[in-house]
């Protein structure tokens, strides 16, 4: 019994003691909370403070903005009212202009238009001229220099083209000798050279006409030879064509192998070497081909030392640039391809080829030695009576020169002189001014490089002149 009681006065002082540790603990809790609450509600009326003052600052700001959207609006309605009296006072102006100048708005622009084109095609004049006098002076004296001194430095002779060769006789009686017993000569002579005779009143005379150079040559050979043996018969005709036929071979090795060493242009195939000795017997325009090709590798050379590019291979493509001449009348196409294809057969550098196609200007030339070739060859070409052209092209050049010249407004004469390398543009001394002369030439040489082909170059000298005139009595 005494157990039970000390039993349960321990429960009732273990109860006693977690009761009051519970109330403890829920004080210090309670007490937590207080000031948790305590620190949360300051927070929160800091919070409010600031965002009141936020919202007296927005309001204030609103009221600004307010203020200056209505000063903007009145400033806005002043400026309406302004650009109104600017308008008008613009319109009454124009007006009183319109009633000065005697001119409308649109006159007026037509006139201002009308002055500025003048004056900027003025400007345009003076800019011109500035850039070309600048070009020239520095580019003209030293492309005069170097392409003179090539000129100078490379003098050809020239012969005159024909399809036709004239054997003189020494009586007419040969005339009978030569065309033999019911002609039997004269077609061995024939057959064996394929060249026409011609025999005719010619007093002591036969022409030899052909188109192949080669065999015209040959048959002229035969003539004369028959006609100083004596023995003129189909045997001796033969024999003496045959015999004629190895020294025309001959010579046309030697003539090749004269031309390379009159260049120095050394290393070349055996078979281009007898190309350029065929190259004798051709010719273009009256022009020998081979003394041509000589003059332009010579030019080309000299060109090409000027400029500090390789002279051996200027000089091998000046030589060459011409080869497909030699058998042009045997293969078809130009002797343009036709000489690139034989330089390639024949394993010539790239460089070459590439300056045989190129120097007519069937292509772009992409090398500095190409663009020699291709001025040297028009040098060449172009030298005063190095070319005989046909008399119809000639005049039709000359008048479409003159033609070219007198489309263009204010032009009064035209004159096509020196041969056609050179046109006199005689202007209206009231229609041009002296300023707007340099673009006149400009614009005609523009034309003239568009529609004419020619050989060298066009002088276009404009010549405006004014004149006073009046009697003493």
């Amino acid at each position: 019994m005494r157990i039970l009681d000390e039993a349960r006065k321990d429960a009732e002082d273990k109860k006693r003691e977690v009761m009051l540790e519970a109330k403890e603990e829920n004080h210090k809790i309670r007490i937590e909370f207080d000031k948790e609450m305590k620190e949360r509600r300051s927070e929160l009326s800091r919070q409010e403070r600031r965002n009141q003052q936020k919202e007296e600052n927005l309001d204030r700001k609103v009221e600004a903005l307010d203020k200056k959207d209505e000063l903007i609006s009145k400033k806005l309605k002043q400026l309406q009212t302004k650009e109104d009296t600017i308008d008008q006072i613009k319109e009454e102006q124009m007006k009183k202009l319109e009633e000065l100048s005697g001119y409308t708005v649109e006159e007026a622009k037509t006139f201002l238009l009308d002055s500025l084109t003048s004056q900027i095609q003025h400007e345009a004049a003076k800019r011109v001229k500035e850039a070309e006098d600048e070009a020239k002076e520095e580019s003209v004296k030293r492309a005069r220099n170097i392409v003179g001194l090539a000129i100078q430095k490379v003098a050809a002779d020239h012969a005159t083209e024909t399809t036709v060769s004239v054997v003189n006789l020494p009586n007419d009686e040969m005339k009978g000798r030569i065309i033999g017993r019911e002609g039997r000569n004269i077609r061995t002579l024939e057959t064996l050279t394929g060249i026409e005779l011609i025999i005719d009143d010619t007093p002591e005379a036969v022409i030899v006409s052909g188109f192949d150079p080669i065999r015209r040559e040959i048959a002229r050979r035969v003539l004369e030879k028959l006609i100083v043996d004596g023995r003129i018969h189909p045997a001796r005709i033969e024999e003496t064509v045959e015999s004629v036929k190895r020294e025309i071979e001959n010579d046309i090795k030697e003539e090749g192998e004269n031309a390379t060493f009159e260049t120095g242009v050394h290393g070349l195939h055996p078979e281009l070497i007898k190309f350029l000795g065929k190259l004798k017997y051709r010719t273009s325009y009256g022009q020998n081909v081979l003394k041509h090709s000589i003059e332009v590798s010579h030019l080309a050379g000299v060109m090409a030392g000027e400029l500090g590019v390789d002279i051996a291979l200027a000089k091998r493509s000046g030589l060459l640039h011409d080869i497909g001449k030699a058998v042009d009348h045997e293969i078809e196409g130009s002797h343009v391809t036709i000489g690139a294809d034989i330089a390639k057969k024949y394993k010539e550098n790239k460089d070459v080829v590439h300056a045989i196609l190129a120097h007519h200007g069937d292509i772009e030339p992409e090398t500095v030695v190409a663009v020699l070739v291709q001025a040297a060859d028009a040098i060449s070409a172009a030298r005063p009576g190095a070319r005989r052209e046909n008399i119809e092209n000639y005049i039709k050049r000359l008048e479409k020169l003159e033609e070219i010249a007198n489309s263009f407004s204010g032009v009064e004469k035209s004159y096509a002189i020196q041969a056609g390398r050179e046109i006199r543009i005689m202007v209206k001394p009231e229609d041009i001014k002296d300023d707007t002369m340099p673009l006149i030439a400009r614009n005609v040489v523009k034309r003239v490089e568009e529609e004419l082909e020619y050989p060298g170059q066009i002088k276009v000298s404009v010549i405006r002149e004014t004149r006073s005139v009046d009697y003493a009595k």
